[in-house]
């Protein structure tokens, strides 16, 4: 079941808010089967090797850090939520993992040649600002790879009046979990405008679909094969500037 219900206070705090809920729906085996049977695998195709350093902005329970270091990842976690920051320190596989703002990571210049942001710019205030910021830490010629919700994904007065911002909160119950997933949807040019205002070139893009075998064994999955759920981008850091 899905309701669409009022959004109140600043994204950030409400995943912090809900942070206890995200954590029983990500963490309950098999239980997220867009993440496990449609998003990440797509994402996990678009990603590079392993190199020096990986930063993990918006990790969340991190999840995403587990597999990255399960690749042969070195990995920076970072996240606004002081308790998801800590369940992804507890649960290992990265590096080190901080609690802080996008738009102010505590790391030098050139600190990685990897960025990583799943799922966590549309749940920010100030995407260009984390998008520059991911530029001023990354070294030249380094690699973003961002997945967000499909500017398609959207409630109705959400594609009627496309080019506004609107908040949106999202109550999904299944199997006995509930979670309300808070964010905020933008055109699709926010971010290819701050990826270009950044210096970033986009290399590739791609929109994660389910194959007619998972829709089959999995009736929830049906509409992931005939409609797009989520986008997701790799973008190279122009090194000529």
């Amino acid at each position: 079941m899905i309701e669409w219900v009022k959004p109140g206070g600043d994204v950030s705090d409400a995943w912090e808010s809900n942070a206890e809920q995200w954590l029983a729906w990500a963490r309950t085996p098999g239980h997220d089967i867009y993440f496990w049977q449609v998003n990440w695998p797509a994402f996990r195709e678009l990603l590079p090797h392993a190199g020096r350093r990986t930063l993990d902005l918006g990790c969340g329970e991190g999840r995403v850090g587990r597999e990255l270091a399960r690749a042969g990842h070195r990995v920076l976690g970072v996240d606004s939520s002081p308790t998801l920051a800590a369940l992804a320190r507890e649960a290992g596989g990265y590096e080190e993992v901080v609690c802080a703002n996008a738009s102010a990571l505590p790391r030098p210049k050139d600190y990685c040649d990897l960025a990583i942001a799943f799922m966590s710019l549309q749940d920010m205030e100030d995407p260009a600002a984390a998008i520059a910021e991911i530029a001023r830490v990354l070294e030249p010629g380094g690699c973003l790879c961002l997945a967000i919700v499909h500017p398609l994904n959207r409630p109705p007065e959400g594609i009627d009046d496309y080019f506004s911002e609107h908040r949106v909160a999202t109550r999904v119950a299944r199997d006995g979990l509930e979670m309300t997933c808070e964010s905020i949807d933008r055109p699709f040019q926010t971010y290819t405008r701050a990826l270009a205002s950044a210096g970033f070139v986009i290399e590739d893009l791609r929109e994660p679909q389910a194959t007619s075998t998972q829709a089959a064994k999995q009736t929830s999955l049906d509409r992931a094969a005939r409609r797009p759920y989520f986008m997701h981008m790799r973008c190279r850091l122009d090194g000529r500037g």
